[in-house]
């Protein structure tokens, strides 16, 4: 056999990725940390078997860093370990530019010192050192290792798998299962910060956003709320993990944890109604945004019905009709047409058009036509606003406050939508929100848009881009955050997805991402019936059958 790296070599089955590495590193800018083996992500301790091609992940890559983070977790899981074998660290979310882990100490309440005390074990097992040794065991002899370990929800998690042997990684007397790889010893995370965050630590590391250093941390109040609001909601239904949902469905108790989740998003859509309502002579414009694949036009529709509830009738204006004419939309680097910038959106007249309507003053809207690129006035119907009609409108841009500068911000109410997943795989691996909306979007896109999942993982780095860029920025600008994620929704997700992300061939760089997510898709067992997802569900926006959209 052979492997291809950047020319032609062979190489014995049995030779590991991180030998050849030796051969290679000089010519990297940042340390090789990991390998694809036919466009299949592996750690350099796995062998290269009988792949054709060969990759090195070099560490100042997205990939790269992610592996970074993941083996600082193990880290601190094991230091914490070291210090006391009875404690347990439950890796929660991402916010303040850090990952939280709320620590669980026996008869202990975690403060300040013995934070300190857990990061100088961590800064003591980089000086030390330790290889992070990858050990392929049989299954079963890993269900036996957990056991003895106590670690009930990972000894479940396995058995569900489909797998005849199990990847485990040893540091320093500590072994775990991890959902990804990692690097090969303790000796290189020494770039990290730990600080007191809430029940647990703030761990940061170093990614593509900060250049490679630990980025400073920010505070984001508000969407630390909603990521305890989704916990709380998780600890409603009494699903923390992959593992409680599989057994609802296992024991037939998933049409409860649909309707319970159901019925929690729509107390909090009719709080949300309610607080508008109690501000209608003020609140006149309402701003929904949110990232792709969040759920915002569904979420709007059902506000809407909440509002009308209330007495009020909300008039929806669609942004997207007020898209400058193609000829005057910027170019981005590569020289395509940015419609993502704000400068693509004619701000003025948008401006102009709501401040009439607000005014009492009768407007005609534009319809942008796609396929000219221009905007066209022949056939709209003249608008006016009544006293009970709010404007909602929704739209990436829909935070920054330069897209409504005209409007006095007391008479705005903004809204982030995002689909912040409450699940994790177990204690020690959570499940990342990108991946959740990225399953959300292939799946529309390939049943309602005509487009396959290569095309769709093809778009994802440039829509993530804008995300960072244009949405994620100004998220603490919402005057209240929405979670539309539903804890039960990758089990249906991973229905649609499979077949579809099984397309992905290994000789295009996408598999790499489709590979990872089929693993991804391993872990959940199948819904008996579809059905019981309600037809107003923001789930049903991505897999069909929703009342507001006729699919």
């Amino acid at each position: 056999m052979f492997v291809t790296i950047r020319k032609e070599r062979h190489f014995a089955p049995d030779v590991l990725p991180k030998d050849i590495a030796e051969e290679y590193q000089e010519e990297y800018g940042s340390e090789i940390v990991a390998v694809k083996l036919d466009n299949t992500v592996r750690d350099l301790q796995t062998p290269v078997g009988d792949a054709r091609t060969l990759e090195f992940v070099e560490l100042n890559s997205e990939e790269g860093w992610r592996i970074y983070r993941r083996s600082v977790q193990l880290l601190l899981i094991a230091a914490v370990h070291r210090l006391n074998p009875a404690a347990e660290v439950i890796v929660r979310f991402r916010a303040n530019r850090g990952l939280y882990c709320e620590i669980q100490i026996p008869g202990q309440v975690l403060d300040d010192a013995a934070v300190q005390e857990i990061e100088a074990a961590m800064r003591r097992m980089v000086a030390e050192n330790y290889p992070i040794v990858k050990e392929v065991r049989a299954k079963e002899e890993a269900l036996k290792l957990f056991r003895s370990m106590k670690l009930h929800e990972k000894v479940e998690l396995i058995s569900g798998l489909d797998k005849k042997h199990v990847s485990i990684y040893r540091c320093a007397g500590y072994c775990d299962y991890f959902y990804g790889a990692m690097m090969g010893s303790t000796g290189k995370l020494g770039s990290f910060s730990v600080k007191r965050f809430e029940a647990g630590v703030l761990l940061r590391t170093p990614d593509m956003q900060s250049r490679g250093v630990v980025p400073m941390p920010i505070s984001q109040p508000k969407l630390s709320g909603i990521l305890a609001e989704a916990k709380r909601w998780a600890g409603v239904l009494d699903c923390n993990y992959v593992t409680d949902l599989n057994r609802a469905v296992k024991d037939g108790r998933i049409g409860e944890i649909v309707r319970v989740s159901e019925a929690l998003q729509e107390k909090r859509i009719a709080e949300i109604a309610d607080h508008i309502a109690g501000r209608r002579k003020d609140l006149r414009l309402i701003l929904i945004a949110g990232p792709s694949s969040s759920g915002k036009t569904s979420f709007a529709q059902r506000l809407s019905v909440q509002l009308q509830v209330t007495g009020l009738k909300p008039l929806p204006i669609s942004l997207d009709n007020y898209f400058c004419n193609r000829e005057d939309t910027p170019l981005t680097e590569t020289g395509t047409y940015d419609y993502e910038c704000l400068e693509a959106v004619d701000v003025k007249l948008f401006n102009e058009h709501i401040l009439d309507l607000m005014a009492g003053k009768t407007v005609i809207m534009p319809r942008y036509n796609f396929h000219t690129g221009e905007r066209e006035w022949d056939g709209q119907e003249p608008v006016s606003l009544e006293d009970d009609q709010p404007i909602i409108v929704e739209g990436i841009h829909g935070l920054n406050e330069r897209l409504s500068s005209s409007v006095s911000r007391g008479n705005k109410f903004k809204i982030y939508v995002s689909a912040l997943t409450q699940l994790n795989i177990d204690a020690h691996n959570r499940i990342p929100t990108t991946e959740a909306r990225l399953l959300r979007r292939l799946v529309r896109d390939c049943l309602f848009r005509s487009s396959g999942a290569l095309r769709t993982l093809k778009m994802w780095p440039d829509v993530r881009a804008g995300e960072e860029k244009y949405i994620f920025p100004f998220q603490e600008e919402a005057d209240v955050m929405f979670n539309s994620a539903l804890i039960y929704e990758l089990a249906v997700l991973q229905h649609f997805a499979r077949p579809m992300l099984e397309e992905v061939t290994s000789d295009v760089p996408e598999y790499t991402k489709a590979r990872s997510l089929l693993d991804f898709c391993q872990y959940f067992r199948e819904l008996p019936d579809l059905s019981i997802v309600p037809n107003n569900s923001i789930l049903r926006e991505f897999i069909g059958g929703s009342v507001f959209f006729g699919t």
